[in-house]
């Protein structure tokens, strides 16, 4: 267990040096939260939004970082586990997204007199579950890729549209038809309902249940293909 904790400690302090971690993950939601005049509607979306920019926007490229520089061969050797510095890269990106998402809610309450959450069990609940979520589909994407760039690159072709199409940037129903029902497709799509029936004050379960199969089937995935080297 402290091993498993001093290697959080130290993802979440590189996480942390990071300037584009930072600003995607802090500064980025904000300025949209500003744009939009702190829309209460909107604040979900861009929760769903912080963990998607997080688990597969940046995750893959760590993770591949670590196999391609033999992180994870020489970890293999000694008594701790491999998997537990996967294991701490998830807490440490689920953390980051958590404390992004704190900022944004609190500023959208203070500086904007935006409706509190009203079901903050369930959104809790919906937020964990989507963070894990696009982890998981983040680790499918470190095992497919065999290299940094190529991992870091795919992890953001299929964030950016997804967050646009999912309903996490944008509405939507602002959306044409023919996009929208790409986005009814989209992993990240129950992801943003669940986010949004919890801030409004209802538990929607089935996006939740459609969550948690995906975090089976995406861990199962990338365990099959994950390789150390």
């Amino acid at each position: 267990m402290k091993a498993f904790t001093a290697l959080t400690v130290t993802e979440l302090r590189l996480l942390s040096r990071d300037p584009a971690s930072l600003f995607f993950t802090m500064a980025f939601p904000l300025m949209l939260l500003v744009l939009k005049r702190g829309e209460s509607a909107s604040v979900p979306g861009y929760l769903a939004m912080i963990a998607a920019i997080g688990g597969m926007g940046a995750l893959p490229g760590i993770v591949a970082a670590y196999r391609e520089r033999k992180v994870l061969k020489r970890l293999a050797t000694t008594p701790v586990s491999p998997l537990l510095l996967l294991g701490a890269q998830l807490v440490a990106q689920v953390t980051a997204a958590l404390a992004g998402s704190t900022l944004l809610v609190t500023a959208a309450i203070v500086f904007f007199d935006a409706k509190a959450p009203a079901n903050v069990p369930a959104l809790a609940v919906a937020f964990v579950l989507c963070s894990v979520m696009v982890c998981a589909l983040g680790f499918v994407i470190a095992a497919i890729m065999r290299n940094t760039r190529g991992a870091g690159l795919i992890g953001m072709l299929v964030m950016f549209p997804m967050i646009f199409l999912a309903g996490a940037a944008v509405p939507r129903k602002a959306l044409p038809d023919s996009l929208r029902q790409i986005g009814d497709f989209l992993p990240l799509t129950p992801g943003v309902d669940a986010l949004t029936s919890a801030w409004a004050g209802t538990a929607a379960f089935f996006p939740m249940l459609i969550l948690s199969g995906i975090i089976v089937a995406g861990t199962a995935l990338a365990a099959t293909l994950f390789r150390w080297e």
